[in-house]
C-alpha cells in the first residue's frame, strides 16, 4: 500500500482563515491536485477516506472544511448545517477557491490545472466553481442536488465534465438531469453524465445506509480514470 501523508492545513479565504484536510502521496514525486468538497454531512470518516483513496490513485487531495470542525451524525443535524451553508455560500465559494489557489502553489502539484470534485451539496458547489475558478482541467459533480444552471453559467464551464446521478434520487428529477445535459451540449461543452437506474441519492456513501455496491463499482473507476486522464 501506498504512504500517506495527512494534515490538517490552514487556508486564507479572502482574508478569513479557515481549514483543510489534505491527502498525499509521501515523497518528491509531482502529482495533479484535486479539491475535493464534502457532503452535508461535513469532513467526516467517508469523507476522509475518499481523500486518502484519491491520494492513493496518485493525487495531492484538498478537503476544505466548510462546516468550520462540525460534522454531523443524524440528518436533522445535517439539514441545519447544510442550511446554514447555504444562507452564506459565497463564503463557501471563496474558501473553495483558497483550497484551489493552495494547491496550485504547491511545488509537488503539476498540471496546475486542478480539479474538482464533490457530493450532494459538493456536488452541486462542485459545478458551481466550475464556471467561477479559470484553472480547472476537470469537474467531477456527484448527485449535485439544487444545481439549476443560467446560460451563462454553463457558458462560463470550460473543463470537462463528467457527473454521476442516481436513477431513484428522489432529490433529483430526471428531467432536470437531462436540462442541465441538453444545455452542456448545447452550449458546446464536454460533459459525459451517468446515471445509475437503480441507485438513489449518496449512492456512493455506505456509511448512512445508501451505498449500491455496483453502480459506485462501475462509477469510481470511472471517475478516476477521468481525473487522470485530464489532469496530465
Amino acid at each position: 500500500m501506498a504512504v500517506l501523508q495527512t494534515e490538517i492545513i490552514k487556508l486564507e479565504a479572502n482574508g478569513e482563515e479557515a481549514v483543510g484536510f489534505l491527502a498525499r502521496p509521501d515523497d518528491k514525486a509531482t502529482y495533479p491536485g484535486l479539491v475535493l468538497i464534502q457532503e452535508w454531512w461535513g469532513i467526516d470518516p467517508h469523507i476522509r477516506s475518499l481523500a486518502q483513496r484519491l491520494a492513493i490513485a496518485g493525487f495531492v487531495v484538498l478537503v476544505p472544511d466548510l462546516y468550520h470542525g462540525k460534522i454531523a451524525t443524524e440528518p436533522d443535524d445535517a439539514q441545519k448545517l447544510v442550511m446554514m451553508m447555504y444562507q452564506n455560500v459565497e463564503q463557501a465559494i471563496k474558501e473553495i477557491t483558497g483550497a484551489l489557489d493552495y494547491l496550485k502553489g504547491l511545488p509537488n502539484v503539476e498540471p496546475k490545472k486542478l480539479g474538482v470534485m464533490g457530493f450532494c451539496v459538493g456536488g452541486f458547489l462542485t459545478y458551481t466553481i466550475a464556471s467561477r475558478y479559470a484553472d480547472l482541467g476537470a469537474v467531477v459533480p456527484w448527485y449535485g442536488a439544487g444545481y439549476n444552471p443560467t446560460e451563462a453559467e454553463v457558458e462560463r464551464v470550460v473543463a470537462p465534465v463528467m457527473a454521476f446521478y442516481g436513477g431513484q434520487d428522489q432529490s433529483i428529477p430526471m428531467e432536470q438531469v437531462q436540462k442541465i445535459e441538453s444545455m452542456f451540449k448545447a452550449a458546446g461543452k464536454n460533459i459525459t453524465v451517468n446515471v445509475y437506474p437503480d441507485a438513489g441519492h449518496a449512492f456512493n456513501n455506505p456509511d448512512h445506509g445508501m451505498g449500491n455496491e455496483e453502480a459506485t463499482a462501475d462509477a469510481w473507476p470511472k471517475a478516476v480514470n477521468f481525473l487522470k486522464e485530464n489532469l496530465k
